[in-house]
């Protein structure tokens, strides 16, 4: 990773009479523009997300989604779509006045970059994805129904200690009305309910403590936005990112993706998925590697896949 960096310019960008994005700019300002897609849906942007970039050779802008990190209203899932979401991007590379730039984005950060550059191909120079997901029905089911749990059971069986056995044929709907709760309390322990088992798959060495101390409105606001968006297969038709039709608007992109083997919240199928209808992606499985962008064998790919594409 290249050293920590600060930001020269923090920003705010009204896209909506709701929603208002925080974003940043980092590293060279007459450097090439490469866009930080956060993951989640719901999560934020993390300071060291800036390292993966050459701060000399990269104009890095990171920004946290509708409802994300520091944009506001936290936590709201009112007018928040995967096509705002879009819009958005759209919305920020005009206010940056940038003609084209790279997309970094990894797990629901890749679901995101697909959708973007399937929708604007000609503002996307390149996409380095890690742990690809597209919202299929398949992957939500095999995280929240029947899959991860096989390799989890232990933790398994305290996700869904909370639901109702009647309700438990659907979690993901379950634990929408959990977090509705008008409860207080319930909805936070839903919400670090939730939290914790995406937590427990996301790396190849577990660290059982790693969210525990997030902030509740952090954690809330996490839970709630990805429950939304899984409830609504991220309203893109099943199979949608993978359609040969999509897939040939993007095909000229130079596009990287880094899998790790063991990723249980985007099993590595989709990533092969990918590699079959767009055999001209750079495809690398990381062999002792789970979901998270921490892992060694991830970062030192995702490293030099910037490196790489820094040249162009």
């Amino acid at each position: 990773m290249y050293p920590d960096i600060e930001p020269y310019h923090n920003g705010k960008l009204k896209v909506s009479p709701i929603h208002t994005l925080h974003y940043e700019i980092c590293g060279n300002e007459k450097g090439a523009p490469v866009i930080f897609v956060h993951g989640g849906p719901g999560g934020h942007y993390f300071p060291r997300d800036r390292t993966f970039f050459n701060p000399e050779k990269y104009k890095i802008i990171l920004f946290d989604q509708r409802g994300s990190g520091n944009s506001t209203p936290k936590g709201s899932t009112e007018e928040n779509t995967t096509w705002d979401l879009v819009k958005d991007l759209e919305r920020l590379r005009e206010e940056l006045k940038v003609e084209k730039w790279h997309v970094f984005g990894g797990s629901w950060g890749s679901t995101l970059s697909l959708a973007y550059a399937q929708s604007h191909p000609e503002r996307v120079k390149s996409l380095i994805l890690r742990g690809i997901f597209t919202c299929s029905k398949s992957e939500n089911r095999f995280v929240s129904q029947s899959g991860a749990n096989h390799i989890f059971p232990e933790a398994w069986d305290d996700y869904i200690s909370l639901i109702p056995s009647s309700e438990r044929d659907d979690t993901t709907r379950a634990y929408y009305h959990l977090l509705h709760s008008p409860d207080k309390e319930m909805r936070l322990k839903a919400a670090r309910a939730w939290t914790k088992w995406e937590t427990t798959l996301s790396k190849f060495r577990q660290d059982p403590t790693a969210f525990e101390l997030d902030p509740d409105e952090d954690v809330y606001a996490y839970a709630v936005i990805e429950c939304h968006y899984l409830l609504n297969d991220g309203w893109l038709r099943d199979g949608q990112l993978l359609d040969r039709q999509e897939i040939d608007k993007i095909r000229h992109i130079p596009t990287i993706v880094v899998q790790g083997r063991y990723d249980i919240v985007c099993p590595p199928i989709t990533a092969w998925e990918l590699k079959k209808v767009w055999p001209e992606v750079t495809l690398h499985f990381v062999p002792d590697a789970g979901h998270s962008s921490g892992e060694p064998g991830i970062q030192k790919l995702l490293i030099e896949a910037t490196d790489e594409f820094a040249k162009l």
